[in-house]
């Protein structure tokens, strides 16, 4: 199965600072909304092969951790992501990883705790980066897991550790929304059958 890590320093961590209905204000929640468009819907269809972690810090309880893959049980359109999220944020409990809705789990964990325990499953880490090796020239296996920055990129501190643990891979020669970076690695791995 294919996987995921996107991080957001500034992403809001209580579905009540999505209420507010200003996904910028919210620490650029609009990101995290295209970067789930982009790993799960096709045209006419989802990929179910798929899973995503989306790891927020920002205020007012940072930091969460949101696991995604699409169920048939979940109903799940395009237009109502934001509610989503909200949803789930809202329906966090503390010291509990909660299933708000089928394949929909939300926890406080941090981002390398995550990436800590994907890599213990056997996952092969990649991280994105502009000065990795070109996706196309590397070999990915099934059991893959890549992590994607927001705006501001990865936390230096982390940054410095998981680069001990993650191979650098590079989408192309120009930075790419997130969401795009989403895309084009799904699209790689849908061209190789992985």
């Amino acid at each position: 199965m294919r996987q995921f890590v996107y991080f957001s320093s500034k992403a809001a961590t209580s579905g009540k600072a999505l209420s507010q209905g200003n996904l910028m204000k919210a620490g650029r929640m609009d990101i995290a909304i295209h970067v789930i468009i982009a790993s799960f819907f096709l045209s006419h269809a989802f990929r179910k092969d798929t899973k995503l972690h989306l790891v927020f810090y920002g205020m007012p309880d940072p930091p969460k951790h949101i696991e995604m893959q699409v169920k048939d049980e979940l109903t799940i359109s395009k237009k109502d992501v934001g509610n989503l999220l909200k949803k789930i944020l809202y329906k966090y409990q503390k010291g509990r990883k909660t299933e708000v809705l089928p394949g929909c789990f939300v926890e406080k964990k941090s981002f390398l705790k995550v990436i800590e325990e994907l890599e213990s499953e056997g996952n092969e880490i990649f991280i994105l980066d502009k000065k990795g090796k070109d996706i196309r020239e590397i070999k990915i296996p099934k059991k893959c897991v890549f992590i994607v920055g927001d705006h501001e990129g990865l936390p230096k501190k982390e940054l410095r550790r998981l680069k001990k643990m993650a191979i650098k891979v590079s989408v192309g020669p120009r930075t790419y929304f997130a969401s795009q970076v989403v895309a084009i690695v799904n699209n790689e791995l849908d061209r190789r059958g992985i």
